[in-house]
């Protein structure tokens, strides 16, 4: 059962409880990336490691996401500066333990392409945050493989 989460703003990815970092250095552009990001939300399943199904709603201002296991979100967007900032909150989830979920994915112009730099931000009780902590490199891995995964569908286009 889908429950409501405290809605946070984009100063949250700053004073969250937890806050995930992981970065990578892709060849495609930041263009390319932002539209992926942004433009092309029933496509994160493509190359998001986890993610089933996505789609935007109301009209881009919002999401919907489906993880492979089953795991459900509606989020906001509450940023979205082509070419270089894309960024969503949970609104509602049947994840336990979840307060408050801000994802912010930032995109600088580097040598050859783009760093995209994903800040997971959460809140959740102490056993949560510590079981997050401990899911820290997974989710890396996952991060890792999935920014693998999109530049390769970028570059190849």
């Amino acid at each position: 059962m889908a429950r409501r989460l405290r809605p946070v703003e984009l100063d949250f990815v700053e004073s969250a409880p937890l806050r995930l970092v992981f970065a990578a250095e892709i060849s495609a552009p930041p263009k390319a990336v932002y539209a992926a990001l942004a433009d092309d939300v029933a496509g994160w399943s493509r190359w998001f490691t986890g993610v089933a199904r996505s789609a935007a709603t109301q009209g881009g201002a919002g999401r919907e996401v489906r993880l492979t296991g089953g795991t459900r979100f509606t989020e906001t967007v509450l940023a979205a500066e082509p070419d270089a900032h894309y960024a969503y909150r949970v609104d509602t989830t049947n994840a336990p333990g979840l307060r408050a979920l801000l994802e912010d994915w930032r995109l600088t112009p580097a040598s050859g392409g783009t760093r995209l730099r994903w800040t997971f931000a959460a809140d959740g009780p102490a056993p949560f945050r510590a079981l997050l902590t401990l899911a820290r490199p997974g989710l890396g891995h996952a991060f890792r493989q999935s920014a693998r995964a999109l530049d390769r569908r970028l570059t190849r286009s």
